[in-house]
């Protein structure tokens, strides 16, 4: 069976889409963009600060379906840049220092609001 998962602690989602939907003990997170979930405004700063503030929203989602960065077994990260790997993947590794999940980068011509980072997450109990 489906369920939807929301929280007020990530931002709401800005189209017809959840932020994510849990099936059969897998969490599939749709794309997170750096919106500071109480404003729904980008955060300021640069792609390091961007990162952080989708890890967080990321974070925010797992823990309000019962899931932790430990169970995360996937995730496809969306850079506005490659020049932006480098620095995006250190904020992303802080979040996985053991047994990091599969992934996939690539660069996109635009993201949503023109922001420079998109993380969507798959994770499993």
């Amino acid at each position: 069976m489906k369920k939807i998962i929301a929280t007020t602690n990530a931002p709401a989602a800005i189209g017809p889409y959840s932020q994510a939907v849990e099936v059969n003990g897998t969490l599939y997170i749709s794309g997170q963009v750096p919106l500071v979930p109480k404003t729904m405004t980008v955060v300021e700063g640069g792609i390091k600060e961007q990162t952080l503030q989708v890890m967080q929203n990321i974070k925010a989602i797992l823990s309000e379906a019962g899931y932790l960065f430990t169970d995360v077994v996937k995730s496809t990260c969306l850079l506005s840049d490659m020049a932006n790997f480098k620095a995006m993947n250190e904020v992303y590794g802080e979040f996985y220092k053991e047994n990091p999940p599969a992934r996939a980068a690539f660069a996109v011509k635009e993201l949503p609001l023109g922001v420079l980072v998109e993380i969507e997450t798959i994770a499993v109990k």
